[in-house]
């Protein structure tokens, strides 16, 4: 017969103890646990130095994996390249002799561009990226959305830069260390973007959703003029994020919007680059710097109206 699972411990003081000094130890784990997860909940910063130490001290380690996900990718693309190298060949063979007349022509508008500028007074607001870095980590499992990137403080990266790839703008920095900084992405429920349609420049709103997509939500009332397919850069409105950086493209409709995906996708970049954030103070003819909290409450107040009009019309 087997023995009881709970066997007492009889008349030995030490095994007493033991069991006493046990639940005294998992009763306080219990309380710092509590209180440390009370007190990350109510305010995101409280523990910003302790992530940001962390994350110093895992960046070499996460940095050498990015890279080796990087090297892996690449030597699977030589191996593959063996097998279609004949007729690979010969495409790039044509597309290069084109290239070369699209660049030439290129290059001639280039120069008609910079005259008309320089007829005009403009000048050209193409920013010079701080740094460069490798994107590292980001949250999947959550709701919340943040990355890690492989650059911090010691080269010139500050709280508030925008963070991009080739691809589009994937959030801002959100706090810095010596070595990394983690950004916000913009798919995160508390970024809020003002954008445009790149066609027409109609003004919006993209506010994360926390499942890798956006949410657009129009500024006008009145018919949806969004299609899938539309493509949204930065407006530049409020400063931060430069003008004309891609960020979305439409999905699906929605009474107000649309939902969009985001151009920037973690899951298939590697390098990074984070910009200097912009100021559009320095413009006389722009607006003010909006209030992101404002904002969001103003596409809220927006979208309820929309809502509240469409059930009055199905109503008459």
């Amino acid at each position: 017969m087997a023995p009881p699972g709970n066997r007492r411990p009889g008349y030995s003081r030490r095994a007493h103890n033991n069991i006493f000094f046990a639940y005294v130890a998992a009763g306080v784990g219990a309380l710092v646990g509590g209180a440390l997860l009370f007190g990350s909940m109510s305010s995101t910063g409280n523990f910003a130095s302790l992530r940001n130490m962390a994350s110093d001290v895992t960046q070499p380690a996460a940095k050498l994996s990015a890279q080796g996900r990087s090297a892996a990718g690449g030597a699977w693309g030589v191996a593959a390249g063996y097998f279609t190298s004949g007729p690979e060949n010969a495409r790039l063979k044509k597309e290069v002799a084109l290239g070369r007349v699209q660049a030439v022509e290129l290059a001639t508008v280039k120069q008609e561009n910079e005259r008309l500028k320089a007829m005009l007074g403009l000048t050209s607001d193409t920013p010079k990226p701080i740094t460069f870095g490798w994107l590292v980590a980001s949250t999947s499992a959550s709701a919340r959305r943040y990355a890690t990137i492989s650059v911090g403080s010691l080269q010139g990266v500050k709280s508030g830069m925008p963070v991009r790839t080739h691809q589009g703008l994937i959030g801002r920095v959100l706090e810095v260390g010596l070595h990394s900084a983690r950004v916000l992405m913009i798919t995160d429920p508390e970024s809020v973007v003002p954008v445009r349609r790149a066609s027409d420049s109609i003004p919006a709103f993209a506010t994360g959703k926390g499942d890798g997509t956006v949410q657009l939500r129009l500024l006008t009332l009145g018919l949806n003029p969004l299609k899938v397919g539309d493509a949204f850069v930065t407006s530049g409105s409020g400063g931060l994020y430069w003008p004309g950086t891609p960020i979305a493209v439409v999905s699906s409709l929605t009474r107000d919007g649309a939902i969009a995906r985001v151009l920037g996708d973690p899951a298939v970049s590697e390098m990074v680059a984070v910009l200097p954030a912009w100021a559009p103070g320095d413009d006389p003819t722009l607006p003010p710097p909006a209030d992101p909290v404002k904002a969001k409450a103003d596409a809220d107040a927006a979208a309820k109206a929309a809502a509240k009009a469409a059930k009055q019309k199905a109503a008459e």
